[in-house]
């Protein structure tokens, strides 16, 4: 009896640890440093900037696309090719740690969200531009 109820315990301990998966396995937050390596060294990445329009007219990081967290993300998610490996970026990174999980379970499986935002990519010496620039771009779509 003793060792059914040890096994029984062992089988509810094991379906809780591993019926979620942790946030840790859907997406990488990782430093400018290694961010912007990462995005340089990547093919076919998408730069995501997923903060308000009038955030990213003031300051982005270069080559980024403007995909607010307000907006329509399920319809974005679901045009775009899920083998794209996605960098995403925000203010201090709390919107791109939700919008990495949303695309996750979209079926994105190569998302990197930038530790701390544009704010540590600043801090880190990392130049932005200014100006309204293009809020679309072209994306690799289905």
């Amino acid at each position: 009896m003793k060792r059914l109820s040890a096994i029984v315990i062992s089988l509810v301990i094991f379906a809780t640890a591993f019926s979620q998966i942790p946030d840790s396995l859907k997406y990488q937050s990782i430093e400018p440093y290694d961010f912007h390596l990462k995005y340089l060294r990547a093919d076919s990445a998408v730069l995501i900037d997923v903060r308000e329009y009038h955030e990213f007219a003031r300051k982005r990081i270069k080559g980024s696309v403007n995909i607010p967290s307000s907006g329509n993300l399920e319809f974005t998610a679901d045009t775009l090719d899920k083998n794209c490996i996605l960098f995403i970026y925000c203010l201090n990174n709390y919107r791109s740690v939700r919008v990495a999980n949303l695309f996750y379970d979209k079926g994105f499986r190569k998302l990197y969200s930038l530790e701390g935002g544009i704010t540590a990519w600043r801090r880190d010496g990392f130049k932005v531009v200014r100006g309204p620039g293009k809020s679309k771009r072209k994306l690799k779509l289905l």
